[in-house]
């Protein structure tokens, strides 16, 4: 049974790690999938050719989604290309962990712009086409580590705590119009990153988890394909912790 047949998704970050688990399972459950990268042109076409063997549209976009510009020119091209944006995924993210003392404002500016304030961005431009369809799923990913926070990481926790108290304003303004907006906290999910890391380190964090093993891109796809389906169309202004049991 596929979950999302006729239904169109924009990831944003999703040509690796976790959002490439997301467009993957995605256009195996029927969504056309548009996403977007930030560098190898050649890496977005070849997962779009990937995805489209699913018999679904696919489409990368090169674009910024820190910048407010780029967020609204995104919003448009999908919208010409595709004819609607049913889910959007706020996935776009990343770390520049040091310590507070260290930590320069080039570090905290570049975190909170790319983490939490491309939500803002996308969410905003999304919000209008979603209204007038009278429906849509916006999910937006976060982390634990905004929940416990983690030292060398207030720029990362920040932003990722910050998703949550956004998600649940959007969550109130855009209900009655049908659109729905939650949130996903991974824990520690194994991707290209956590392979760089020493095995020591590893096991560290796994004996952390009850369920004694790291997450992978497809655990948090799932839950995003909940979100994103008809499975949760009654639920709003929720946040899915997807981390083995790591946060209680």
């Amino acid at each position: 049974m596929k979950l999302l047949e006729g239904k169109t998704a924009l990831i944003t970050g999703g040509s690796r790690g976790i959002g490439k688990g997301i467009c993957e399972v995605f256009a195996r459950h029927g969504a056309n999938v548009a996403f977007t990268y930030l560098s190898s042109a050649q890496k977005a076409n070849e997962l779009a050719e990937e995805l489209a063997q699913n018999g679904i549209k696919a489409k990368g976009y090169q674009s910024n989604a820190a910048d407010f510009a780029s967020a609204e020119k995104l919003i448009n091209d999908v919208l010409a290309d595709f004819d609607n944006i049913d889910v959007l995924i706020n996935n776009a993210g990343i770390t520049r962990d040091n310590l507070l003392m260290r930590m320069t404002e080039e570090q905290w500016d570049e975190v909170i712009n790319t983490n939490l304030k491309s939500v803002f961005n996308l969410s905003k431009f999304i919000a209008r086409p979603m209204m007038k369809a009278r429906g849509g799923s916006i999910i937006n990913i976060s982390s634990v580590v905004g929940v416990n926070g983690n030292a060398g990481q207030a720029n990362y926790s920040a932003s990722k705590a910050g998703i949550f108290g956004f998600t649940k304003s959007m969550a109130k303004e855009l209900g009655s119009r049908n659109i729905r907006v939650n949130a996903i906290a991974p824990g520690f999910i194994e991707t290209e990153m956590t392979h760089a890391l020493d095995e020591k380190v590893l096991e560290q964090w796994k004996n952390l988890i009850p369920l004694k093993r790291g997450g992978t891109p497809e655990d948090v796809a799932n839950a995003c394909l909940f979100l994103g389906s008809d499975l949760s169309t009654y639920m709003t202004g929720q946040t899915l912790l997807v981390d083995g049991g790591m946060v209680m």
